[in-house]
């Protein structure tokens, strides 16, 4: 079953994203640059992507909310949403979540955890590798969300109902690992130590979350599948 996914690029430089998530999701991605106003006219859309940016999602700007307001009314709408990074954020923020700066930078690869009772991470072991880059974070769940990763720097995953969010980037591969850690305002020796971390070994353990790429297509054709749950039913192929 082929999908139409809506992919609200955040990203103020947006090829990037553009590659990494055409790379890693099978669906038909329709495109919309986010920072410079573009919205969907419509809802006719299997699920949105929201990516990540170099924006906070409390920042002052037209287009944040422009972006939140439309998000809103498609989760409204039943559309399934994925975000990643500044998505997770929007999504929490959009659903009544709280957003704030952190004490510290997360950049690099990192240890994150989940609790297994997720679909989005059905197949990646509770203990995984992925790489991240963020120094807000949501400080408060929206209400009647639920965690399922976290690590030393909190929240790194949350789901309210169709709605699923995740901190990290599984979508990143190497040279975008290496262009956004050499383009941060960080310390030299700080950025040497992440860049030094940038191997194939890091990377290869860190693909295994790009699962969750297919585990939410999965849920949403079983969604659709299924009238509008997206869990499967027992007796599913």
């Amino acid at each position: 079953m082929s999908l139409r996914l809506a992919l609200l690029n955040a990203a103020h430089d947006a090829e990037h994203n553009r590659r990494n998530f055409r790379r890693e999701v099978d669906a038909d991605l329709v495109e919309f640059h986010v920072t410079e106003g573009e919205l969907p006219e419509g809802f006719a859309f299997d699920g949105c992507l929201v990516t990540g940016s170099r924006a906070s999602v409390y920042w002052d700007e037209p287009w944040i909310d422009e972006l939140a307001s439309w998000v809103g009314e498609a989760i409204d709408r039943d559309v399934p949403f994925l975000g990643v990074c500044f998505g997770h954020q929007l999504l929490a923020h959009t659903l009544g979540g709280t957003v704030a700066p952190m004490d510290s930078y997360e950049i690099g690869y990192r240890t994150v955890e989940h609790d297994g009772t997720n679909p989005l991470l059905d197949g990646v072991n509770e203990e995984f590798t992925v790489f991240t880059t963020h120094s807000d974070h949501v400080a408060e769940l929206p209400p009647g969300a639920t965690e399922f990763a976290r690590n030393d720097y909190g929240v790194h995953g949350f789901r309210d109902g169709d709605v699923f969010a995740v901190q990290f980037h599984p979508e990143y591969d190497p040279q975008t690992a290496e262009d956004v850690a050499s383009g941060k305002d960080l310390p030299d020796e700080r950025i040497e130590r992440v860049l030094d971390g940038i191997t194939a070994e890091n990377y290869r353990a860190a693909c295994e979350a790009k699962r969750l790429f297919d585990n939410f297509t999965d849920y949403v054709r079983g969604r659709q599948i299924t009238g509008g749950e997206g869990e499967r039913v027992a007796g599913d192929d």
